[in-house]
């Protein structure tokens, strides 16, 4: 262990300092093609039995990570903080709300500050010192280092929280694994909603699968999602907060949709030559019959999220389908179809009627080679099924 390490350092803080200065076992692990438990021995001739398993760990990390970070190769994750982190393109649109001096409580691996930081003052506090330590190296490899200052504290304890904050609360608390209920997480309701009448404005974020609904009045809440994947519920207050009470935000296109699930209805459709999927930040927030509306869509069921029109219509928030067949929702029929359709690759969608995808997909004859997609779905009330051929949009 190199000497200037100060002995009072917590075990996981000593180990990541020692590997920070031997960036070469990472060199190492990078060059082996051998089994991992041969690489183990090799490097424990070198190195501390916690030191090699953090750096295995570490680089596994950093590989896993490169869907999330552009510069995930360099960082510092601990498992739990990289399956918490906010994704960096849902991280840099959330921060664009911000301005001036924020304080990110519960930063983790410092996700949100890193991005935050790239045009604001960030105070990022967590209770575990390590995580303060993977934050501050963290911006450093984002370059915005000099605009982060680390605290090790807990939140529940800071006296003086005001201005803007932004807050990431535990969502894996315990030993039995990730909680939904809001009330469950640490810190959990009562101390968020106290909290946010003592700041000017900040953002709280939830998982986009929490019961949030009716637990912020008078806030705003954002659902986004990435690449077709509803990532987080962003509960948005005070000076951030726009009128809207429930937004949907899809990205990377940056397209977003305000307003109130009831604020309009469209009617029910008979199926039209196209099919549409509506994002999943859509959903979550409610506001299918608003892009329906908007779009000029009608449903096809009043308990499905499905739309339908005649006329093709291209947009961030659906998923477009051309119509080939609609079926009685009747596997002997479904065989029928596909055995002259030259379809091989099956895409099969279902929302609201159980269905065992992937044991229906190799019950069916898909020889073909042209790509297909089977919606079972409810229309006006009736289980049918849609084959159809996914639409380019680019």
């Amino acid at each position: 262990m190199p000497a200037q390490l100060n002995p009072d350092l917590n075990d996981e803080c000593r180990v990541l300092h020692v590997l920070r200065e031997t960036p070469q076992i990472f060199e190492q692990i990078a060059a082996s093609n051998g089994p991992e438990l041969s690489l183990q021995a090799i490097l424990r001739r070198q190195y501390p039995d916690d030191v090699v398993r953090a750096a295995i760990s570490l680089q596994d990390l950093r590989r896993k990570g490169g869907g999330k970070f552009s510069r995930a190769d360099q960082m510092w994750f601990d498992r739990q903080g990289l399956e918490q982190s906010t994704s960096e393109g849902v991280a840099r649109h959330k921060a664009l709300r911000f301005q001036g001096s924020v304080w990110d409580l519960c930063c983790g691996i410092g996700s949100d500050a890193l991005a935050q930081a790239i045009h604001c003052e960030v105070t990022a506090f967590d209770l575990n010192p390590a995580a303060t330590l993977r934050t501050q190296w963290n911006a450093k490899v984002y370059g915005v280092d000099h605009r982060v200052q680390t605290r090790t504290a807990d939140v529940l304890q800071l006296q003086g929280i005001e201005g803007l904050i932004h807050i990431d609360p535990d969502r894996r608390p315990g030993s039995s694994g990730r909680v939904s209920r809001i009330e469950d997480y640490v810190p959990g309701l009562e101390f968020l909603k106290a909290m946010m009448p003592r700041c000017r404005g900040g953002a709280i974020k939830l998982s986009p699968a929490s019961n949030f609904g009716g637990k912020f009045p008078g806030a705003e809440i954002e659902l986004i999602s990435l690449h077709g994947e509803c990532k987080e519920a962003t509960v948005w207050f005070g000076d951030l907060a726009s009128k809207s009470e429930f937004r949907a935000t899809v990205l990377p296109s940056g397209a977003t949709v305000a307003g109130h699930p009831l604020e309009v209805a469209v009617p029910v459709v008979p199926l039209g030559s196209y099919l549409y999927d509506p994002d999943p930040a859509v959903v979550r927030a409610g506001l299918v019959d608003l892009v329906a509306d908007q779009l000029g869509l009608g449903r096809l069921d009043a308990a499905e999220e499905y739309l339908t029109s005649e006329k093709r219509i291209v947009s961030p928030f659906v998923q477009t389908f051309e119509v080939l067949a609609n079926l009685p929702n009747n596997e002997r029929d479904l065989k029928g179809w596909l055995r002259t359709s030259g379809i091989g690759p099956l895409e099969i969608k279902c929302r609201h009627i159980p269905t065992q995808a992937d044991a229906l997909r190799r019950r069916l004859p898909l020889t073909g080679s042209l790509q297909g997609v089977v919606v079972i779905a409810r229309l006006n009330g009736k289980a049918r099924i849609v084959c159809a051929r996914r639409v380019q949009t680019g």
